[in-house]
């Protein structure tokens, strides 16, 4: 299970400048956590808020244990990320401050089997500068298949 992505949020490097990565634990209750196991979760939609002194992940969608009775969770409960007192003031400064969005980008088991989230500061991109990506992305697409075509 070490190192096994669960779900991953790939517009985000589209969508966002992305500037800080850090690993943050989650507190989930035993049927998320089962679910995760299963390989099951959305974090797409979802965004990091402050809440007083803590970070907390909305709308992450875990969805509910199958094997589960009426203890199962709720799906998109908000759930409570668990950081370093220093980090959690480096973002509470940053959103505040400057307007950054913190934003998931990967959930995943490390090596001792825990689930983590990779988080990162994010700030959004314009338009033109999802346009200029894209016809770089396009460029270096192009300019890999003439290589291998011709060299």
């Amino acid at each position: 299970m070490a190192g096994k992505a669960i779900a991953e949020n790939r517009r985000a490097r589209y969508d966002y400048f992305l500037e800080d990565n850090i690993e943050a634990g989650l507190v989930l209750t035993g049927t998320e956590v089962k679910s995760l196991r299963g390989g099951r979760a959305n974090i797409a939609e979802s965004y990091a808020a402050v809440e007083g002194r803590e970070i907390v992940l909305i709308n992450a969608d875990i969805p509910p244990y199958g094997n589960a009775n009426r203890f199962n969770h709720e799906p998109r409960r908000p759930r409570k990320l668990l950081l370093h007192r220093k980090q959690i003031d480096k973002l509470i400064g940053a959103v505040q401050r400057e307007g950054r969005t913190i934003i998931p980008l990967k959930l995943y088991f490390d090596d001792k089997g825990k689930a983590k989230l990779e988080i990162a500061l994010a700030k959004g991109k314009k338009t033109h500068d999802k346009r200029e990506a894209t016809a770089e992305r396009d460029w270096q697409r192009d300019k890999a298949r003439l290589m291998r075509d011709k060299g």
